[in-house]
């Protein structure tokens, strides 16, 4: 078996929110077809600008289907954070409306994560009730929500809901810091994502989410971005300084390696055994990035390329998934 924690899924149509809400800057597919079929698809902003071509397996279901299940989260770039409380309200409800229509018409193939209106946090917890209801195990968040960071108390009660629920967290890098001092080379993607990760769980470590939330089940994307090959520093610098670093958590933050799960995207497998030894072998969860180029191609062929044992395959592969989730393997059985 595998689970592959980090996929992402767009609806094949999308409303026209300008329309709907007087404001733009939100995005839609723009079909492109061949004899009446949909080949492709571009992502474009309501204004017309191109943001990205998908392919059909971004938004057909049956295109998807591999030999390996998928939890299923948005493209991060329909966060839409920056939107009126109520609008984004709606645009996370349609979202996640699809991804529930589409586990529940394949449930053996696919498992569901939501998306939340975080810039409204009583808004957020609302939809975090519904989605508990409608049988979601958890959902995806940004690496930060316009000005706040993870640490903001404004967003625990969005952690209180999620821990007190059982439902687990999947934490994505988007809106990359720095962008405009980076125009070439797509240095967003591979500079400003795995700094984005990091902040990620630097802002949960020090902020004390992991001490008030300790049952909140957490995953970070692209195994934990520069965070792990930092943390040497990190450590130093809560020795060293305190004064700056520990003004809310005066805990060691390598106390905390083990409490969260990271992903095993890190695409060398050197990386890969590295991140296991740091954060445990019950602490990485196979994850791809499907069906996005910067992903992995055949999920789980870097951990099976690995001298790791037979045993610690399985728990990255599909055991550790299960545990994040909260999900009985029994579930995906004929």
């Amino acid at each position: 078996m595998k689970i592959d924690i980090h996929t992402h899924i767009l609806p094949p149509e999308m409303p026209k929110f300008k329309e709907m809400f007087g404001y733009g800057g939100f995005i839609n597919l723009k079909h492109n077809h061949v004899c009446g079929k949909s080949c492709s698809a571009d992502m474009v902003d309501d204004s017309g600008k191109f943001f990205r071509k998908v392919e059909p397996n971004c938004y057909e279901p049956e295109a998807r289907i591999t030999d390996t299940i998928q939890v299923l989260s948005t493209v991060p770039v329909m966060f839409s954070y920056w939107a009126k409380p109520k609008d984004g309200e709606y645009v996370s409800q349609f979202l996640n409306d699809h991804v529930a229509e589409v586990v529940t018409k394949f449930p053996k193939k696919f498992v569901a994560l939501g998306t939340l209106p975080l810039q409204a946090p009583d808004l957020a917890v609302k939809e975090i009730t519904r989605l508990k209801s409608m049988g979601v195990t958890g959902v995806q968040i940004g690496s930060h929500v316009n000005e706040w960071n993870l640490e903001n108390q404004n967003l625990f009660p969005v952690y209180e809901a999620l821990e007190s629920l059982g439902m687990c967290l999947f934490v994505h890098p988007w809106d990359m810091m720095g962008q405009d001092k980076m125009p070439k080379y797509w240095l967003p993607w591979l500079v400003g994502m795995p700094a984005e990760t990091s902040l990620a769980i630097c802002s949960m470590i020090f902020g004390g989410v992991f001490e008030k939330f300790p049952k909140l089940r957490v995953a970070f994307a692209h195994g934990g971005g520069s965070f792990p090959m930092t943390v040497g520093r990190i450590e130093h610098g809560f020795d060293c300084r305190p004064d700056l670093v520990a003004v809310d958590n005066n805990v060691n933050p390598r106390n905390y390696l083990g409490k969260f799960w990271l992903d095993s995207l890190v695409h060398d497998k050197d990386v890969l055994k590295y991140i296991v030894s740091l954060v445990g072998e019950n602490r990485v969860a196979l994850g791809s990035d499907y069906p996005f180029p910067l992903g992995e191609t055949t999920p789980g062929a870097l951990i099976e390329s690995t001298d790791l044992s037979p045993e610690v395959k399985a728990k990255l592969l599909f055991k550790n998934a299960l545990e994040w989730l909260g999900i009985n393997e029994e579930r995906f059985k004929p």
